[in-house]
């Protein structure tokens, strides 16, 4: 059974910093993409980025001015986001996802992806 569990969200203050980690299991690792997607309220849902494991590659949305730094830890079959200087804008509910390799360069959300349960992110002012 692919399970993805997502941690890491919290409250932090605009400017600070979090990591975010998505655990995996029952799936081979090396055989996929891991990405992370975000949905604020009343929002669609969208691609923040992405890491093809083979290879570790890796894209991330333009909207993110280099902020974020997606990463993967292939002994522990986990991915990580730091995320640095946050924005009130990136407030939101965290989710990764797994689909085949180089399924997700394009950021496009695809319900065909399994999903995780999703980690809050809440940016004060």
């Amino acid at each position: 059974e692919v399970q993805l569990v997502e941690s890491g969200g919290g409250v932090v203050q605009a400017g600070g910093s979090l990591r975010l980690s998505c655990a995996t299991s029952g799936f081979n690792f090396d055989d996929y993409d891991i990405g992370w997607f975000r949905q604020a309220p009343g929002k669609a849902r969208e691609g923040v980025s992405s890491i093809t494991i083979s290879d570790g590659s890796t894209t991330y949305a333009d909207s993110l001015q280099g902020r974020f730094i997606i990463s993967a830890d292939n002994d522990k079959n986990t991915v990580y986001l730091q995320m640095n200087d946050l924005h009130a804008e990136d407030a939101a509910v965290y989710y990764c996802a797994a689909g085949p390799s180089w399924s997700m360069t394009s950021l496009a959300v695809y319900d065909g992806f399994s999903w995780g349960q999703g980690t809050q992110v809440t940016v004060s002012s």
